[in-house]
C-alpha cells in the first residue's frame, strides 16, 4: 500500500515538472529572441542579467537554440566601447 503511494505521488511530481519545463523555457527563449531583435541588440551581460544566465549558458543558447534549432541569423558586432553586441537579422 505504502509503495502504491509513493509511485502515485512521484508520478505526479514528474508530471507537474514536466509541465512547468516547457513553459519557462519558452518564455526565456521568448525574451532573448526579443532582446536580440531590438535594432540596437543586447550584449551578452545584458542577456545573462534579462534572463539570470551566466554568460556561457547565454552563448550556448544563442549557437544551439536559436542558430541551430530555429534557423535565426544571428549576427554579432563591437560597439564604440569594446562590447560584442548581438542582434537577430
Amino acid at each position: 500500500m505504502a509503495a502504491q503511494r509513493r509511485r502515485i505521488r512521484s508520478k505526479a511530481k514528474r508530471t507537474a515538472k514536466a509541465a512547468k519545463t516547457p513553459s519557462s523555457a519558452l518564455s526565456k527563449q521568448q525574451r532573448m529572441i526579443e532582446m536580440l531583435g531590438r535594432p540596437e541588440g543586447a550584449t551578452i551581460t545584458q542577456l545573462g542579467e534579462a534572463l539570470g544566465w551566466q554568460a556561457h549558458s547565454v552563448r550556448g543558447a544563442i549557437s544551439s537554440a536559436l542558430k541551430k534549432k530555429l534557423g535565426l541569423k544571428v549576427i554579432s558586432d563591437k560597439d564604440a566601447g569594446g562590447d560584442r553586441l548581438y542582434r537577430i537579422v
